[in-house]
């Protein structure tokens, strides 16, 4: 895993977008196309506002929904799947495919089998992904499932997560934010090529620390990314400050550790 940490958010998201940027076009060049998965939240603003201004050759690339809430309809705020088509799908008219995952669907393992047959066999150039709070990789809670292949799985979101839905803004209140989502599995996001992860805010300094510092455990899903061969972590000065020999010590544009 190689580290980059930044002064400032905005760089840090232009940084990490760019790095998607040239992995996509690096998959192009050597296979014709590119598969790509995508993460929402409010750590990805600024990365994908960035992301969709490149010189990348859309036409080529095909889109994953990493994760969606169950029965929460598209034209709901918190519906990733609005977030994704405004943020990014619409941006970038020139898209191959994208495929978003149907929180509504009245089955959802169906709909887990109809996203894990569209993705088996493919081969994910980049994921980009963030870290929640409780240390969550997508809709992967603690203690989450590191043993399933399946590539979409139905999952319950444990009160942490959800009172962090609620505290970025997506939801009036905690009985308001779902219980349950669909998921890509942690499994599926490490058979990723490559990984980009992008984590702002001191909000998510202890999980960064943890996924970063400490062993690998479901418990703390992300630490998960340690054994990735090819994960790039994105991070602000917040996100970093309690990680050993970075509190204090904001980096420039291309600072890493």
């Amino acid at each position: 895993m190689e580290r980059h940490v930044f002064a400032e958010k905005h760089a840090m998201a232009i940084a990490a977008a760019e790095k998607t940027a040239a992995l996509l076009t690096a998959a192009i060049d050597r296979s014709g196309g590119a598969n790509l998965i995508l993460a929402t939240g409010a750590s990805q603003f600024e990365m994908l506002d960035h992301l969709v201004g490149l010189d990348v050759d859309w036409a080529s690339v095909t889109g994953f929904h990493l994760d969606e809430y169950l029965g929460l309809p598209e034209s709901h705020p918190a519906s990733f799947r609005g977030y994704l088509r405004r943020r990014f799908v619409e941006r970038v008219p020139s898209l191959r495919a994208f495929h978003y995952v149907n929180g509504e669907s009245l089955d959802p393992r169906s709909e887990c089998a109809r996203l894990g047959d569209l993705l088996r066999g493919r081969p994910v150039d980049v994921a980009c992904i963030g870290i929640g709070e409780n240390g969550h990789l997508a809709f992967n809670d603690p203690p989450a499932d590191f043993d399933t292949d399946e590539p979409y799985i139905v999952v319950d979101l444990d009160e942490a997560c959800r009172r962090q839905q609620l505290g970025e803004g997506w939801f009036p209140a905690l009985s308001d934010v779902p219980l349950r989502a669909i998921s890509m599995s942690i499994r599926q996001i490490m058979r990723s090529r490559a990984i980009v992860c992008t984590v702002p805010d001191a909000r998510k300094s202890v999980a960064v620390q943890k996924a970063l510092e400490g062993p690998v455990t479901n418990l703390v899903p992300s630490s998960i990314l340690q054994q990735h061969p090819c994960c790039d972590m994105y991070l602000d000065a917040d996100s970093a400050a309690l990680l050993e020999g970075q509190t204090g010590r904001g980096q420039g544009r291309d600072g890493r550790s």
